[in-house]
């Protein structure tokens, strides 16, 4: 490999690294979001000015209850009578889910997964409290209500599912003992499903429906697990429209987008490992979504909000799914409607690597119920043996410019380094006389490249990591702080232990490769800047994911100590001087690399001409 084909390969590296650290949300940016004052929140729409009313009726209606006393103005406009009450809770829950349902919305007020814990092992409670609304628009007359403000009537104390059963509860909001809007919730024994189906009777005469409702679901999430920072860089809201298209809005910055041209099947507030998606069977007509970091309580993720317009079928219901539950592939994946895209998987030719050719490999070797870290080591081995060849390719490669190194040198002294373009072509000649390939070192980790930057994307990712340990690592899918400190710019407040290991690997890793390729010189040290770029860029990110890097170096040593054994310098050099020997043959087509630099030679030496 020559210095200008090294040096832009090192180039290439950098601008990974610094694009991978740069875009990854400051603490300063945070701290700025979280202290941000209330007033903000409501410039930028995330508390709407219905709040303020729905504080003073809430007054209201807590004076009139202490005093006894109820305006009879009040009961005698739509819904009058549903203004008033009192917040009780329904808990509906199955063998993964505890919903707790309220009487004010008639909305699921809290999600909790059973199975699941925080990283601090509390219960892991999706969202709760007032900071989260669901609720229909309604226009009765010249007055505009809120389902999310009103009060409804449960038509049971609990529920509770076991098994292979299904059951529902009904949420009622009367406006006569004729005339209502149901909340219709089903639950099956089993799933992270929750069924619900809006449906109004005998209301055609009181509320509007020709445009279809405004329904506004907003959540503030919580934090599940170590590193919010992390966290909030993997969350965002997703959607998917009838043409089967999944996208989403921006996981690093506050964001929101107006989508009216596609019908929408369904929204999801995703967090980095769980999700909470609402499906619309008969699609979304037009939906205002938005994320932002700025919260209310800056110990949550994220804000999302959510407003859509859904229209009632000829039933005159509206049936919706929600989906409370993790991000793992293969269970989104059953729930069909393609959640599974909500795990991201990188883009372009890299989501079909992990896609196609890791996700089906790790999930056979998960299927033998080993520990992951022996996982990923197998992953690692068996990938490593698809890539034999183009490793050993390399180490070849590399072995011959080193053993052609010395008349390179030879020719460097008799041309001078005043005269580059006569000196790159008597390399040429050397090459092309010694059969030997300038890339052929570079060219098989340039194909390597893609499945490296592929596992970079699909371990933060796999959520069958979290919580899971390995040797001194309690969580795989986080960092494994082995020191903690002050905040370091580049650095942050800790040292992974498995980072720290990764890049000493590579350091080592940098040292045998130019013993092998013969580097001197300035390309002989340059190489080592790249480990320390990926130390301050990886330490933040899943020790699994240095684990995986780390095993890859140290099974790279043992390859290339075994092909030693199998590459014989001298029959390498006697070939070389078999071939140095062989006249040129005129017919023989020239590869394109050597066309191109042939061409290049002659433009330079055509611009030097006219210089002089």
């Amino acid at each position: 490999m020559d210095k200008n084909t090294f040096t832009g390969l090192f180039l290439i590296m950098i601008i990974m690294g610094a694009s991978i650290y740069f875009m990854k949300p400051s603490e300063a940016d945070i701290k700025k979001e979280q202290l941000t004052v209330h007033q903000d929140s409501i410039k930028k729409g995330l508390i709407k000015a219905e709040a303020t009313a729905a504080a003073a009726a809430a007054t209201k209606t807590d004076t009139a209850k202490k005093s006894g006393v109820v305006d009879s103005a009040v009961l005698k406009t739509p819904f009058g009578a549903a203004t008033f009450g009192t917040e009780q809770f329904v808990t509906v829950e199955n063998k993964e889910l505890r919903l707790k349902l309220s009487t004010k919305g008639g909305r699921v007020y809290s999600a909790e997964l059973k199975n699941y814990k925080t990283y601090s092992k509390k219960p892991l409670i999706l969202f709760d409290g007032d900071a989260n609304k669901f609720g229909l628009t309604l226009k009765a007359g010249d007055r505009t209500l809120n389902t999310n403000d009103l009060y409804f009537t449960p038509s049971a104390a609990s529920l509770q599912v076991a098994e292979k059963d299904s059951s529902s509860i009904t949420m009622r909001l009367s406006y006569s003992p004729t005339q209502y809007v149901d909340y219709i919730y089903s639950l099956k024994g089993e799933g992270f499903k929750l069924g619900l189906t809006i449906k109004s009777t005998g209301l055609e005469q009181v509320i509007s429906t020709v445009n279809g409702y405004n329904l506004n679901w907003s959540a503030s999430l919580h934090k599940q697990e170590k590193d919010i920072t992390q966290e909030r860089q993997y969350s965002t809201v997703y959607y998917k429209n009838t043409d089967n298209e999944v996208d989403y809005l921006s996981e690093t910055k506050d964001d929101k987008k107006t989508i009216a041209d596609k019908k929408i099947q369904w929204v999801a507030f995703k967090q980095h490992f769980f999700s909470n998606v609402m499906i619309v069977k008969d699609g979304i007509s037009k939906s205002d979504l938005e994320v932002a970091t700025n919260v209310a309580d800056t110990s949550d993720v994220k804000q999302m909000n959510a407003n859509l317009v859904v229209t009632p079928n000829t039933a005159g219901a509206v049936p919706l799914e929600f989906y409370f539950g993790p991000n793992r592939f293969n269970t989104l994946k059953a729930q069909g409607n393609d959640l599974q895209k909500l795990v991201n998987l990188g883009w372009g030719p890299l989501k079909y690597i992990n896609q196609f050719a890791v996700l089906p490999l790790f999930n056979l070797l998960n299927t033998f119920n080993w520990n992951y870290g022996l996982i990923i080591l197998v992953l690692t081995i068996a990938l490593k043996l698809v890539l034999s060849p183009l490793t050993y390719k390399s180490y070849l490669s590399m072995a011959k410019m080193r053993i052609i190194k010395p008349e390179m040198d030879e020719i460097k002294a008799k041309v001078g380094e005043d005269n580059p373009t006569l000196l790159q072509q008597e390399y040429l000649k050397l090459y092309k006389k010694a059969g030997v390939n300038p890339l052929g070192g570079c060219l098989p980790l340039l194909i390597q490249m893609p499945i490296v930057i592929a596992f970079f994307r699909f371990f933060p990712s796999l959520f069958e990591l979290r919580g899971e340990s390995f040797l001194w690592m309690h969580d795989l899918s986080t960092y494994d702080a082995v020191i903690t400190f002050g905040k370091i710019p580049f650095i942050g407040n800790h040292i992974s232990l498995m980072c720290l290991l990764m890049t000493v690997s590579t350091l080592i890793y940098t040292y045998f490769n130019n013993q092998i390729s013969g580097a001197t010189g300035q390309m002989k040290y340059i190489g080592y800047i790249t480990p320390i770029i990926f130390l301050a860029t990886l330490n933040s990110y899943p020790s699994g994911l240095n684990y995986y890097y780390f095993l890859a170096n140290m099974l790279t040593f043992l390859q290339q100590y075994l092909i030693k054994f199998m590459v014989d310098d001298k029959k390498i050099h006697a070939q070389i001087q078999e071939n140095k020997k062989k006249p040129d043959d005129p017919k023989k087509k020239k590869s394109g690399f050597a066309a191109k630099m042939e061409e290049m030679m002659r433009q330079q030496q055509q611009i030097q001409a006219k210089k002089k």
